[in-house]
């Protein structure tokens, strides 16, 4: 009777050593990146250098802008970036840096100050022309106005640089 146990728990044993065995060996990864975009078809995109239109400037926004949209896009799929004749292509400008008074204090004198930054999109997709596009992606951050915008500028504008090269990897390949 011992023996047929002992038989018994040997063999359950070695069951659930060779299942986890399979199972370890099996392993499932996903990575999830946003993207939804079939490799298959789609191999490159072109990313355009976004030159600034607007009447108000800082000068260090353009390159910023252009950078962190390439690097997006770099870090997040595993498109060719391309000079010319992309399967995507992203092109546009900077169109408006603005900024405007946002809240008033109990005094009747301006408390905040929102900065705005606007840019103008053109998205085609030489694979599937019905997913192209023309539209504007606009951020806005606020600072107070005892702040000197000298001493906000470059952390707001890396701040909306960030959120629109979000919003467009969103809308032209995340399809959301």
């Amino acid at each position: 009777m011992a023996i047929g146990k002992y038989h018994y728990t040997c063999s359950i044993l070695i069951i659930s050593l060779v299942v986890g065995c399979v199972l370890m060996a099996c392993s499932v990864s996903y990575k999830f990146n946003g993207a939804s975009i079939d490799y298959t078809k789609t191999k490159t995109i072109q990313i355009v250098d976004f030159p600034i239109r607007s009447s108000y400037v800082w000068g260090p926004m353009g390159p910023m802008f252009n950078n962190e949209l390439k690097d997006v896009f770099a870090n997040h799929t595993r498109l060719q970036q391309v000079r010319r004749n992309g399967d995507l292509k992203i092109e546009g400008e900077i169109v408006s840096y603005t900024q405007r008074n946002k809240s008033v204090s109990s005094e009747g004198h301006s408390a905040q100050t929102e900065l705005t930054l606007t840019v103008n999109v053109r998205f085609t997709n030489n694979v599937n022309h019905t997913e192209d596009f023309e539209r504007q992606f606009s951020s806005a951050k606020s600072y107070e106005t005892t702040q000197n915008l000298n001493s906000v500028q470059e952390e707001l504008v890396s701040q909306m640089v960030k959120d629109l090269a979000d919003q467009i990897f969103n809308a032209t390949v995340a399809n959301w």
